[in-house]
């Protein structure tokens, strides 16, 4: 029998606002154990929140780029449970008025039946994931449980950090689609400034809610969720786990009982914590010492008109006006920075020859390698986007090779950035020749010396074309311009 995957997320996403949501406390990521904490965020008595604009400037720049409604007033709720690291006993968040609803992401991922382990056909046609809201929360402290022997120690750093849950509708069909969708959301807060969505330091987290169906079905299957996803490989493992788990419990004529799991990533398995809470568990009321969230429209289009363009728009655009293929469009457009430069590039290219795949290739190739081993962003190279068209002309010109302009020009022009590419290739002896005399004395002397080549060209040898650039490269001692010297040979060859 065949089984179709049903599966929702809830991803959770930390703002890099500096504060938290409700107080002044600092919101960065580390620092020695309960040290970014203040009476409000340890829910001391007398206590009263006070909420972070930034956050919600944030909610609605994430609502703008992923098409969802501004709800005008919003409101925030109290969920109430008990654990150790939540000082207050209940979470400040948005049940009943979210801050942004509705909303579309698409996405492109393998689409196949749940029974398939190694799929013979995968549709990769785009998949459209609807929301259903995105709500403005703050997040609970850290325990650790594996630091002491006897005692879990709490780590109240984090209690009070403002986050963006994400709740998509059950549209997603595979492992591969999530991973794209997650893949996408990091990409955007990143590319919005909203958040460095960093999964290992817990800035993108996930809840995965899984059900199988038999395929064609209409209802919906029993769902799990599994809670606290923190990577992508992690993602993909777990819901691959739990798919087989629970097709092999309907296999034997069970029930799939709904629940709340956790993962192991050593064992590659779900397994059970708790049995699913539904919403009247955690009694919601409307939280009685924040005032509703009212959006002016002033505000709202204060925040339109800063957005910027967005990564999917501008991966599109690099592929139909500037001709790039499909991989470094996508390359380029991962960080916002890194589509700015490719841009700027471009603009200043406007004048010149340099095609624009020579340009994606240096920035993909050789800048974003520099900036990754030196620590240094793109925006602050030191060689001006002038210079990089003029070292790349000299390749395309024919003056200098290219592998000869990456291996030995590129890094000098970075240690001397306000020096002409062309004026350190003179200095340094790289450039080519291409002077006909030159050219046609080396050209003779190479044919003279290997005539048995010769005959075997004319007779159909063709490919002997190399071997006998390669022996004027020699003669030339690299100096001769390839483009130029190949056409002699071609001619004198004839």
């Amino acid at each position: 029998m065949q089984y179709e995957t049903v599966i929702g997320l809830e991803i959770h996403v930390q703002l890099a606002t500096r504060s938290k949501a409700f107080c002044a406390d600092d919101a960065s990521f580390g620092g020695p154990p309960n040290t970014h904490t203040s009476a409000i965020s340890l829910a001391h008595p007398g206590t009263l929140p006070r909420l972070n604009k930034k956050a919600v400037e944030y909610a609605v720049r994430l609502g703008l780029a992923l098409g969802c409604d501004i709800a005008r007033r919003s409101t925030f709720d109290r969920k109430n449970y008990f654990y150790a690291d939540l000082p207050k006993g209940f979470q400040t968040t948005q049940q009943n008025n979210p801050i942004c609803v509705n909303g579309r992401l698409t996405v492109h991922g393998a689409r196949f039946t749940a029974h398939e382990e190694k799929p013979s056909t995968v549709n990769r046609e785009p998949c459209t994931v609807r929301l259903h809201h995105i709500h403005l929360e703050e997040d609970a402290g850290k325990s650790l449980h594996a630091q002491d022997p006897f005692d879990s120690l709490i780590d109240l750093n984090r209690a009070g950090v403002p986050l963006l849950e994400i709740v998509t509708e059950p549209d997603l069909r595979s492992a591969e689609e999530v991973a794209s969708f997650m893949t996408e959301i990091r990409r955007l807060v990143r590319w919005l400034g909203i958040s460095d969505g960093n999964m290992e330091e817990g800035s993108l987290r996930c809840d995965v809610n899984v059900s199988v169906r038999k395929t064609g079905a209409e209802k919906l299957g029993q769902r799990c969720e599994i809670k606290n996803v923190n990577s992508m490989r992690f993602a993909r493992r777990a819901i691959e786990f739990e798919v087989k788990r629970q097709i092999w419990i309907l296999e034997k004529g069970g029930k799939i009982e709904q629940e709340t799991r956790g993962f192991d990533a050593d064992s590659g398995e779900t397994y059970s914590l708790r049995e699913k809470e539904e919403a009247h568990d955690y009694r919601y009321f409307s939280e009685p010492d924040l005032p509703p969230v009212v959006i002016s429209g002033s505000f709202l289009e204060k925040i339109k008109s800063e957005m910027p363009r967005l990564p999917q728009a501008l991966e599109q655009e690099f592929q139909t006006k500037y001709g790039l293929p499909a991989q470094d469009a996508e390359q380029l457009t991962q960080e916002r920075e890194v589509a700015d430069f490719f841009l700027q590039l471009t603009t200043n290219n406007q004048q010149l020859t340099t095609n624009n795949r020579m340009i994606s290739n240096l920035i993909i190739n050789k800048l974003l390698p520099w900036s990754a081993s030196t620590g240094t962003p793109l925006s602050e190279c030191p060689v001006s986007p002038a210079a990089w068209l003029e070292f790349l002309n000299l390749i395309e010109n024919g003056q200098v090779s290219a592998s000869t302009a990456y291996q030995r020009l590129f890094p000098v022009l970075l240690e001397n950035p306000d020096r002409p590419p062309t004026l350190l290739a003179t200095e340094m002896n790289l450039l080519q020749n291409a002077d006909s005399d030159f050219l046609e004395k080396l050209a003779e002397e190479v044919l003279a010396r290997f005539p048995e080549k010769v005959a075997e060209y004319r007779k159909g040898k063709k490919g002997l074309i190399g071997f006998f650039m390669g022996e004027l490269m020699k003669a030339s001692k690299g100096k001769a311009e390839p483009k130029a010297a190949t056409r002699l040979l071609e001619e004198k060859l004839k």
